[in-house]
């Protein structure tokens, strides 16, 4: 008789890298929107900042 060998599974280690690995690259793209939108953002604080100046007789 011959012995067979069993390997073991990795399919839930390749399920849990892909996950990391999406959630890496969400987080990656998510930052650098807000880097690139921070001087509009910027920008539309100060409108705003403006605009609320109350005038006081």
């Amino acid at each position: 008789m011959s012995e067979i060998t069993q390997t073991k599974d990795n399919f839930w280690l390749y399920v849990g890298c892909t996950v990391a690995t999406l959630l890496i690259v969400i987080a990656v793209v998510k930052q650098s929107e807000n880097e690139k939108f921070a001087p509009i953002k910027q920008q539309l604080e100060e409108e705003t900042a403006q605009m609320n100046i109350r005038v006081l007789n």
